[in-house]
Order: C-alpha cells, then structure tokens, then sequence
C-alpha cells in the first residue's frame, strides 16, 4: 500500500491540473467592469458634470433621429416613391394599350402637364450598364423597389446624377421610356431641416449648460484653493459664492479657519505667559550664581542653567512654531544666501549655491529660514564640506542641502524626525534638545511641503526641503 502512495499522489496531481478552472462570477465581472469604467471616466468633478449633461441628451438625439429615419423620413419616402411609380406605371400601360401619335407627343404632353414628369419615347434604345448603388440613399433603395413592385420590367434610375432632378429609364418593347421628374416629387428632401434645428437647439443648450455649470464650479474651484492656500499658510480673502451647498461648504471652512486661528492664538498666548515665568526664574537663578563665589560646583551649575535655557527656548519654539508670521513673496536667492553666510559663520565651508528656476516664492521668509538654517548647522556640524541647491519641479520648490559627514542610516532616517528622539547617529543638536529637524519637517508641513533625507553626493546626507510653488 504504501509503494502505491507515490503512483495515487501523482494521479491526483495530474487530475487537479486537468480540472477546468472555474469561471468567474457575474458578480466578479460587474466589478471588474465597473472598475475599468471607472478607470476610463475623467476624475475632474467638471468633467464628470459635463459626461453628466451631455450623455443624456446625446441618447435622447441618438433615439429620436433612429427613430425619425426609420418611421418618418423612409415612410414618406417610400410613399411618395410608390405614386411616381404609379405613375410611370399608368403612363407605360396607356402607351402600350392605346395608338399614339408621333412622339407619343399627347402622352408627353399629359405627364408633363398632369404629373409634372418629362417623358421621352427612345425608341431602339436600350438600357445603360448599371452603375454603382449609392453607399447611403434612402431614395435609391426605396425607387428600386416600388419599380420592381408595380412595374416589374428591367430599368435603370439614376438619382445622384443631377441634385434636383432624378432619371428613370423602363424598357419598353420597341425601345426605352425615360421619366425625369424632380427629386421632391420621390424624395422627402426637406426632412433634414428637422435634424438640422435639433442638432443646432441642442448644441445651444449644450452650451449653455457648460456655461452654467462653468460657473457653478468656479466656487468650488476656488473652496479648494483657499483651502490649500491656509495649509501653505497663505491668508487668502474668501466670500463664499455659488450654490447653497457649496455656500454651506464655505461658511463650514470660514469658521473652521476662524477656530483653528483662535485655537493657535491662544496657544502662542498661553506659550508667551508660560515662557516669560519661566525666563524669569531663569534669570534670578543667573543673578544668584553670578553673585555667589566661582567654584567649579558654581560653574557647573551656571552651565546647567543656560542649558536648561537653550532647552527651554527650543521646546517653545517647536510648541508655538512661527503661524503668527504671514506669507509674503521672497527672493530665494538673497535668502540662500543669507544662509551661506550664517553657515560659514560656523566654520563649515560653503561649496556652492545654485538656484535653477524663478527665486521670487511665497512663503514666511523667517520660518523657512529658520528650516534651512536648522538643516545647514546640521550638515556644518557634521561635515566639513556643505553646498546648498535649490530648483523647481513638478509645481515645486525644493532645496537641497549636502554634506560630506558620516550620514545617517536609511533605516533611521525617519525616526530622527521624531521630537526627543536621539539616535547615536542623528543630526541633532549635542547640547540642545533635540529638536532641530523636529522643527525643520514641522515648518516645512507648515507650508504644505515636507523634508526628506537621501544620500548625498558628497558621501553623507541630503536634506531637501519641498515647499509648494
């Protein structure tokens, strides 16, 4: 029994990949369908609005032309070609039936006079060669077939010849009959007047749909802009306008803009009462130790006391951030270079500025500059060489400052952002609090960008700073 294990294993192996795999479920089939037409249709809410409008309307004309071709404009087609063909009819039977004078000269003078038809009598004449049937003629095929109907002889008709006028020849026996007779006689000609005033009254109020919709959408348009505008930290006038619900929508915003604004206000306030108590007992604890004997006990606590300022003064300075300072547009060329100087005043040496693209951004200039100093005393404190570059991409700026210190690794990188957090590795300040990068990602966000570390191409680390243009 147990040789035969291997034999059974591989029978039923070779049976499971015989199996017909199952089919998908029509419930499996509406969704993928539903998702590659969702993938398809544009995602602008403008978009969809106008697929909206203009598709239904497009299947109410789609509809009623079909239906206007195939029961009106062919019936009265047909009709009217079924009497030109009676007519022709009566007017074959009355010349075979009856004498006639020569040229059958009365019977021209009846079609013309009571059928409005031009006759002609070839006689020994015979049919021409057929020509080719017109891709699209409700005319020709509808002609075609009252003649073969009512008369039942070979003939031959020709209907894009002339524009105004159709021929029909009938053979007869001793010749040819040839018919004119005008293509309105045949020919329901002024029909397309119809699809004409349909087709130009729907692209009018096509038209005016996009033009109203246009406008109710430019209140949206501009919600989203204010919106993104108070993330970058950009005080935007805003009067809501529009519909009632995108009014709705703005005065939600308008007064979650006014708490949040209140909210931070009272928070700098609280941080302004907070920081000056607390200054002021630092200061006595200075006056204290400068009055009392220097001893090294003494040093080293006037040491403590100014590194519990430094600490003090970063930790409200990351709690109140700069939200108070107004974007304004700024040079970003003067303001590197302001940052080159404080850098080499640290005693690192600056290799190079370079900016690629318009310097004029809107921003808070001591906020960012605050973020870009933090992020170059890092890269001087660590590095010997420091260069700092800035360019535009993708509706963006960034700065990107490189040093050639020992860098950071990438498994780390995110947690040196963290606040109090301290790596062994991490660019942060020795004596401070540990908050400089801390403070440099938060005014970044601030603006509606963010900062990011990447290997540098001078051996250690990349700091760029992307900021919203």
């Amino acid at each position: 029994m147990n040789a035969q294990d291997p034999d059974l294993a591989r029978q039923a192996d070779l049976a499971r990949q015989d199996r017909p795999t199952a089919t998908p479920r029509p419930r499996t089939l509406l969704k993928r369908l539903s998702r590659a037409i969702g993938d398809a249709l544009p995602k602008g809410l403008y978009a969809r609005s106008l697929i909206i409008i203009i598709a239904p309307v497009v299947l109410l004309q789609s509809v009623i032309a079909y239906t206007f071709m195939e029961r009106h404009w062919q019936l009265v087609t047909k009709r009217l070609s079924s009497a030109v063909t009676a007519d022709i009819a009566a007017l074959i039977d009355i010349y075979e039936s009856y004498p006639q004078t020569k040229d059958a000269e009365i019977l021209t003078r009846i079609a013309s006079e009571r059928l409005s038809l031009d006759l002609d009598i070839l006689k020994g004449a015979k049919l021409p060669v057929p020509g080719p049937r017109p891709f699209f003629s409700i005319l020709d095929e509808a002609l075609s077939d009252e003649i073969k109907r009512q008369i039942g002889r070979p003939f031959w008709i020709d209907t894009v010849g002339r524009s105004n006028l159709i021929e029909i020849r009938v053979a007869i026996p001793d010749g040819v009959m040839r018919i004119t007779a005008r293509r309105s006689q045949a020919y329901a000609s002024n029909s397309h007047i119809f699809l004409v005033w349909m087709i130009g009254s729907s692209m009018v109020l096509l038209g005016v749909a996009i033009l109203f919709l246009r406008n109710q959408i430019k209140p949206i348009l501009r919600l989203a802009a204010v919106a993104e505008g108070f993330g970058k930290g950009r005080d935007i006038e805003f009067r809501p306008r529009g519909a009632r619900e995108v009014r709705a929508a703005g005065h939600a915003f308008i007064e979650m803009r006014r708490r949040i604004e209140r909210a931070m206000e009272q928070r700098t306030t609280m941080l302004n009462g907070v920081s000056h108590d607390l200054r002021t007992i630092i200061t006595r604890f200075k006056l204290s130790l400068a009055l009392v004997e220097q001893t090294p006990e003494v040093e080293d606590l006037s040491r403590d006391v100014d590194e519990m300022s430094r600490m003090l003064e970063g930790y409200l300075a990351f709690a109140r951030g700069d939200s108070a300072e107004p974007a304004a547009p700024t040079d970003m060329r003067a303001l590197l270079e302001d940052l080159r100087t404080d850098v080499e005043r640290l005693g690192a040496h600056v290799a190079a500025v370079e900016l690629a693209g318009s310097p004029i951004l809107t921003v808070r200039p001591d906020s960012l500059r605050r973020c870009l100093f933090n992020l170059a005393a890092n890269a001087a404190r660590y590095g010997e060489t420091v260069t700092i570059s800035a360019r535009e991409e993708n509706r963006a700026f960034l700065v990107s400052i490189d040093d050639d210190g020992p860098g950071i690794p990438p498994e780390s990188r995110e947690e040196v952002f963290k606040p109090f957090v301290r790596l062994d590795d991490a660019r942060q300040d020795a004596g401070g609090s540990g908050l400089g990068l801390a403070i440099a990602r938060d005014i970044a966000r601030a603006h509606g960008g963010d900062v990011s570390l990447q290997d540098s191409p001078l051996g250690g680390l990349r700091a760029t700073v992307r900021i919203p243009a």
